[in-house]
């Protein structure tokens, strides 16, 4: 299994977290698999990279100076002004035993329900937990939405496509995906949309045949 390289060094205990921030470093805690906590710190750009290409759902393998750690990123801190990463929590992954794990899922193809009747989709699950070895670990989960041909239907985890060695540890019935009727006031928005196109197009075949009538 290839693992995300990402380079840690331990954190300075005489600098400020403020002052890593602001030389382009991210604070990081590193715990689990029955470890003492290790402070660390990552260059912005390559933490950033990582988190980019892993998830929380991909094995990063975490070089820390005394040796690589398989790890998990395990909670982000995102600054709601800047949207940039603030701090993160890394997870020791034993690459020997099970974990559990939580990963998203992708939505593919297209509801039939949504064009042919005007429906609307509605997603009320984006994630899935699941039991699994380490090296098993599914970056994402996929599910199709081409069996939403009508408003009864509904796709539940049941119809993950589920690689092997690995274990949803949800109910089979939960519902992830539907389509729905749009409501009244929806309809008419769209439908009036709709009829205010018509005369536009109208008005511009007219220019058209008018143009080359007189020439």
């Amino acid at each position: 299994m290839e693992m995300i390289p990402l380079q840690a060094t331990a954190r300075a205990t005489d600098v400020t977290v403020k002052d890593l921030r602001r030389g382009d470093q991210v604070p990081c805690e590193l715990y689990g698999n029955d470890k003492a906590n290790v402070s660390l710190q990552c260059v912005y750009n390559e933490i950033f990279r990582a988190y980019q290409l892993a998830g929380e759902s991909t094995i990063v393998n975490l070089n820390t100076g005394n040796g690589a750690v398989p790890v998990l990123f395990h909670a982000i801190q995102v600054d709601p002004v800047s949207d940039r990463i603030i701090h993160v929590d890394f997870y020791a992954v034993n690459m020997k035993k099970e974990i559990d794990a939580t990963i998203p899922i992708r939505f593919e193809g297209e509801a039939p329900a949504v064009e042919d009747l005007n429906g609307v989709l509605v997603t009320t699950r984006d994630h899935v937990n699941v039991r699994c070895m380490p090296s098993n670990l599914p970056h994402d989960l996929e599910v199709s939405l081409n069996g939403l041909v009508d408003f009864q239907t509904t796709l539940t985890v049941a119809d993950i496509v589920v690689p092997e060695g690995v274990e949803i540890t949800e109910e089979s019935d939960l519902v992830l995906a539907v389509v729905q009727e749009q409501r009244k006031e929806e309809a008419a928005v769209t439908e009036a949309s709709t009829d205010a196109e018509a005369p536009a197009g109208e008005s511009s075949e007219k220019s058209a045949g008018s143009d080359s009538g007189d020439s």
